[in-house]
C-alpha cells in the first residue's frame, strides 16, 4: 500500500489535526502513519476551556530514528500544527531525512486566522515556518497565514490578480506550489487556487459559499488534498476533490449547528469522498 506519515497534534475530543487526518487519508485506501507532536484533550478553539496539554516534542526524533533503522519509505509526508520552534527543526530534519525524489512534502503552515496569529506564536515562529515551507512542494495557507508568511498586509478584499501574485510571491519561498483556500472573490462561492511554479500555471476549484465558520475545515481540505496526490491524481484533481469534500463536510453540518464548535462531520460524508477518489 501508499504510505503518507502525517505529523500533528492530537486533540482527544473536538475534530481537527490527527482526528481528521487519520480516518480520511485511510479512507482513502492509504495506510496512514502518525507523529503526534502534543496530546490535547479537546482542541484548542471556541467552545473550549481548561483543555489538558501534553508536549511530546522530545518523543519525535526517536521515532524518527526507529523509523530510519527499520528504512520506512512514506508516498508523501504532511504536516500540520506544530506548537513550538524546535518542533519545526525537529520536522525539518525529518524532512531531510524521509523526503527525496519519490516523496512529496505538504506543509500546512498553520500560523493564525482572521488576521491574528494564534496564541504562543511570534515572529520568530513565523520565520522557522518560512523556512519548513522552502522545503516544502506543496503549502496550504489561508489568507492570514499568507500575510505572515510574506509579511504583509492582511485583507479581506482582494480579486483574482491579488490572488495569483501572492501565489506567485509565496512560491518565493522556496515551495514549487502554492495553495491559497478559503478564496472568496464574491458572497457567493468559496475555494482554493494553486499556482504551479514550473509551468507557471494556476488551477482553481469553487464550490458555494456557505457563511458558517466551523473548525477544522482547513484540516480537512488538507488531508484530502493529500491523499488525492498520494493516489496519482494531479493538481487539479486533488484541488477539485478537495474542495468538493470541504464543502460537503460543511453543508453536513448545519443540521447540527448546536455542536459547531467540535467541529464539521466529516464522518457523514466519508462515503462520497470514497467515490470521488475513484474517479
Amino acid at each position: 500500500m501508499k504510505k503518507v506519515v502525517t505529523i500533528q497534534d492530537v486533540s482527544c475530543f473536538g475534530k481537527c489535526s490527527l482526528t481528521v487526518a487519520l480516518p480520511i487519508i485511510s479512507a482513502m485506501g492509504i495506510e496512514t502513519a502518525v507523529i503526534p507532536t502534543a496530546v490535547l484533550s479537546t482542541h484548542t478553539g471556541k467552545g473550549f476551556s481548561n483543555y489538558t496539554f501534553r508536549d511530546l516534542t522530545e518523543d519525535i526524533p526517536a521515532i524518527a530514528e526507529h523509523w530510519k533503522s527499520m528504512e520506512l519509505k512514506f508516498k508523501g509526508i504532511y504536516t500540520g500544527y506544530l506548537g513550538n520552534i524546535r518542533q519545526v527543526e525537529i520536522v525539518s530534519k525529518f524532512f531531510d531525512d524521509f523526503g527525496g525524489d519519490d516523496t512529496f512534502i505538504v506543509v500546512d503552515p498553520v500560523l493564525g486566522d482572521s488576521g491574528q496569529l494564534y496564541a504562543g506564536f511570534t515572529n520568530d515562529f513565523v520565520n522557522e515556518m518560512k523556512k519548513l515551507c522552502s522545503k516544502a512542494d506543496y503549502i496550504i495557507p489561508n489568507m492570514t497565514e499568507v500575510s505572515f508568511l510574506l509579511g504583509i498586509p492582511y485583507v479581506e478584499e482582494y480579486d483574482e490578480e491579488y490572488v495569483h501574485n501572492v501565489l506567485r510571491k509565496l512560491s518565493e519561498l522556496g515551495c514549487r506550489t502554492p495553495v491559497l483556500t478559503g478564496v472568496k472573490y464574491d458572497k457567493e462561492k468559496q475555494g482554493a487556487v494553486a499556482y504551479d511554479s514550473e509551468t507557471d500555471t494556476f488551477c482553481s476549484s469553487f464550490s458555494r459559499n456557505i457563511d458558517y465558520n466551523f473548525h477544522g475545515t482547513g484540516d480537512i481540505f488538507s488531508s484530502v488534498f493529500t491523499g488525492a496526490l498520494a493516489l496519482g491524481k494531479n493538481l487539479e484533481q486533488s484541488l477539485d476533490i478537495a474542495v468538493r469534500y470541504t464543502y460537503d463536510c460543511i453543508e453536513a453540518t448545519v443540521p447540527h449547528l448546536e455542536e459547531m464548535w467540535y467541529g464539521s462531520c466529516f464522518e457523514l460524508c466519508l462515503d462520497k469522498l470514497i467515490g470521488y477518489t475513484k474517479n
